[in-house]
């Protein structure tokens, strides 16, 4: 049993042990928040801001409560992706902002009735493939980066290099880490690779040294185009899911239940109103983070101030240009290999998810059903046009939910 009186830190702790742990858990998640936005084409200097912000914005819904930290969120990476080559990055934001306003949503129903329809609505057979497809829709352009398709410059040869140390770093320090390094497989792939890039000469320094030391983060304000709302709202099903484990987790971790105090309805309130607010700036939607979880886990850091702190931190250095020019350097198949292994990652929760479930996947309702999603959503099925196109994530979900609710149920579920 975890002590509470030992673990919460009491309000005369020092300023400074506040700074240092709040310092520590934004180095946890630096490599993963600055990823999401430099994957997706978005300035990682605004992810930095719009982190912060939503954190703020999270903790201002939920009275400084939960001792999580909210940042750049993986599930969008594909999707965004998708959107920006078909709709440009503005639209997308918009598309983004949209997808925060299903949080809220999903945030009120849930505050009149409960989860139970939630669950209905979306079961495993609907969630898990989704998952799957967020994470396998895109994977030839992982191989297309690691493999130097994307980097004439530098060639198969090197990016194979690059991309297979940065991904051996990563694997290794995520299976075989120990403590805080456990936590940060990422930041070590990122820094391992790009120290190779360094010493093979490829990494051009020049935007670097014209950089100004401060400067105002590069803000990008949404347009709003049906078909890029269209494409994005069903995004954001699969992580209002994952949401509640993300609180019942913390929970586990803090011996309390968030579920019920502050309730599910604020904490998904103040993840869509954080995912629309870094929206409105030009910044990937914010997600709580896994990783902050297990250092919260491993330092006993159970003080939700920790994680303010964290926040204003990183909005202060969202303001230091050099950092955001340092990181738009990196090259491409440093990326494309920690790449290959993010998005996998993603599609085994979503099967882990469906194996949890229990239910028999040959029967033929759940096999329509996790077939005709798979399928739609990796094959790239198109259905529409013009402003009202739906494709890759959003189709897969909305046949998932449609397929569920019409097929009759089988006697085991």
């Amino acid at each position: 049993m975890i002590d509470h009186t030992a673990a919460v830190p009491a309000p005369t702790d020092s300023p400074l042990r506040t700074l240092v742990v709040g310092a520590q858990m934004l180095f946890v998640a630096f490599g993963a928040l600055v990823l999401v936005p430099l994957l997706t084409g978005l300035d990682p200097n605004v992810a930095l801001f719009t982190a912060g912000l939503g954190t703020l914005v999270f903790h201002g819904v939920t009275r400084v409560s939960v001792p999580v930290f909210l940042a750049s969120s993986f599930a969008f990476i594909a999707p965004i992706q998708g959107s920006v080559a078909n709709f440009g990055i503005p639209a997308t934001l918009g598309g983004l902002m949209a997808a925060g306003l299903v949080y809220v949503a999903i945030s009120q129903l849930v505050r009149l009735k409960g989860t139970g329809w939630l669950h209905r609505l979306l079961p495993p057979v609907v969630v898990g493939p989704v998952i799957m497809v967020i994470g396998l829709a895109l994977a030839p352009v992982a191989v297309d980066m690691a493999t130097g398709e994307t980097s004439e410059a530098i060639g198969y040869g090197r990016a194979m290099v690059l991309s297979m140390a940065s991904l051996l770093v990563t694997l290794v320090l995520a299976v075989f880490g120990r403590g805080l390094i456990r936590l940060v497989p990422i930041l070590g792939g990122i820094l391992t690779g790009y120290g190779l890039a360094v010493l093979m000469g490829v990494v051009d320094f020049a935007p670097v040294r014209d950089a100004a030391w401060l400067a105002w983060p590069d803000f990008v304000a949404p347009s709003f185009h049906w078909a890029a709302v269209l494409f994005m709202i069903p995004v954001a099903i699969a992580p209002a899911v994952e949401h509640i484990g993300d609180m019942v987790a913390i929970g586990s971790v803090t011996r309390r239940n968030y579920l019920e105090k502050p309730g599910l309805h604020r904490t998904l309130l103040g993840d869509g109103l954080a995912t629309g607010t870094a929206a409105l700036f030009g910044g990937p939607p914010n997600t709580t983070y896994s990783e902050v979880t297990g250092a919260v886990t491993l330092t006993r850091a159970f003080n939700p101030w920790v994680m303010v702190t964290a926040a204003v931190i990183a909005i202060a250095l969202s303001f230091l240009g050099k950092l955001g020019a340092v990181l738009q350097t990196i090259p491409g198949p440093v990326m494309g290999g920690i790449m290959t292994l993010l998005f996998g990652s993603i599609a085994v929760v979503g099967m882990n998810t469906l194996v949890r479930a229990g239910k028999p996947l040959t029967a033929p309702r759940n096999l329509v059903v996790v077939s005709l999603i798979l399928v739609f959503g990796i094959g790239g099925m198109q259905v529409g046009g013009g402003q009202f196109t739906l494709q890759g994530v959003s189709l897969a979900a909305l046949v998932g939910i449609v397929l569920n609710w019409v097929l009759p149920r089988a006697d085991e579920d």
